[in-house]
């Protein structure tokens, strides 16, 4: 991997704590700054194609709206119905129509999952709090 100099004018505070995150890390601050990015600016190219851009766009919400997306869950109808397709399907084999709603439900659970994900992973660099800490 090929690498490039960068000069950035960075607030004092932002210095600071990138400074201190090194100290206590025992890491060299460009060590840390590039770690930082990295996780800031995620390689989307895993996720799905529909998600790639919403995911990378994630990373200019504020703190309030990623919290919302955090929080976010199905709609309880979506919960009880991917739940029954699946216990259905685990007794007998589902036609067509119903095969067709579980991958749709099942779809929709994994976009609530990374959005969810991707929001909790920037809260946490934001904050210097570990994943899932109580906010």
């Amino acid at each position: 991997m090929s690498t490039q100099n960068v000069t950035l004018q960075l607030p004092d505070g932002l210095l600071q704590r990138a400074r201190q995150a090194a100290a206590t890390l025992q890491r060299p601050l460009e060590d840390v700054l590039t770690a930082t990015l990295a996780a800031g600016l995620p390689d989307v190219q895993d996720a799905p194609a529909d998600m790639r851009v919403e995911l990378a766009r994630m990373t200019w919400l504020n703190d309030t709206d990623l919290w919302i997306v955090a929080r976010s869950v199905m709609l309880p109808k979506d919960q009880e119905q991917l739940r029954y397709l699946s216990e259905l399907q685990s007794q007998r084999t589902l036609t067509e129509d119903e095969e067709t709603r579980l991958q749709a439900l099942r779809r929709v659970y994994g976009e609530v999952t990374l959005r969810k994900a991707r929001a909790y992973a920037l809260l946490s660099l934001r904050g210097g709090r570990p994943l899932l800490a109580e906010n």
